[in-house]
């Protein structure tokens, strides 16, 4: 299909920004979450957060904002209702990626997703849009207990699914995200995104290639980094 396949015997995603665009749902609950408590976004608040497990996100709030009364389990079922119905509703595939899916699939190829989303989120994302059947494996950072860059929740992936690291190929769309796979061992490709268009050099400098979407893959029109 293409020389980014070579010697790769499995495809593994990360979620939001990668699989599916989803990104400007977490800037919009932010906004709106920030406005409700009346609390003030501090420096450096969305880098801060690259990459964090759900969990991480949600302790990260309480000691950005300790007068905030809300329990951790406070925190992460509240954004779990404001962000449900968007990603139910609202969130659309990334371009190309369904057919490449099916058509590394048809090769033989393993199929997974490694996610700081949540596992509740991920699963109804992935049936609402009728995907679910097509991967062999769905592992969070906060079942892996720790968020990117760490590379336990890729690796988790990669042994379930029983094909070494090398062998993987990952798909990331922020810098964090893409160490962690580099940091398993794995070959990264980049993934272009609205919400990290300011992160693309950074994000070039990491990844073993580039696309815009995933018919760039088929052209064979990605970069090779």
């Amino acid at each position: 299909m293409t020389n980014m396949l070579k010697d790769i015997d499995a495809v593994i995603f990360d979620m939001d920004g990668t699989l599916v665009d989803s990104m400007w749902v977490w800037v919009s609950i932010d906004k709106d979450y920030l406005k409700k408590y009346h609390l003030t976004e501090p420096e450096n608040f969305h880098d801060d957060m690259e990459g964090m497990s759900y969990t991480e996100v949600a302790r990260y709030y309480m000691k950005a904002f300790p007068d905030l009364n809300q329990t951790l389990e406070d925190i992460m079922a509240e954004w779990m209702d404001m962000a449900h119905s968007k990603y139910m509703n609202d969130v659309p595939l990334k371009p190309g990626v369904r057919e490449f899916i099916e058509t590394v699939r048809a090769q033989g190829r393993k199929v997974g997703i490694a996610t700081s989303n949540t596992r509740e989120l991920v699963e109804d994302t992935l049936n609402a849009l009728g995907i679910r059947q097509l991967f062999d494996s769905i592992k969070t950072s906060c079942e892996a207990g720790a968020g990117k860059p760490a590379p336990d929740v890729y690796l988790m992936v990669s042994k379930e699914i029983e094909v070494p690291p090398e062998r993987c190929l990952v798909f990331e769309d922020v810098p964090m995200g893409i160490l962690a796979g580099k940091n398993a061992g794995m070959k990264v490709c980049a993934v272009e995104d609205s919400y990290s268009v300011l992160l693309k050099e950074k994000k070039r400098a990491l990844a073993d290639y580039y696309i815009q979407d995933y018919y760039d893959i088929e052209k064979e029109t990605y970069e090779v980094l």
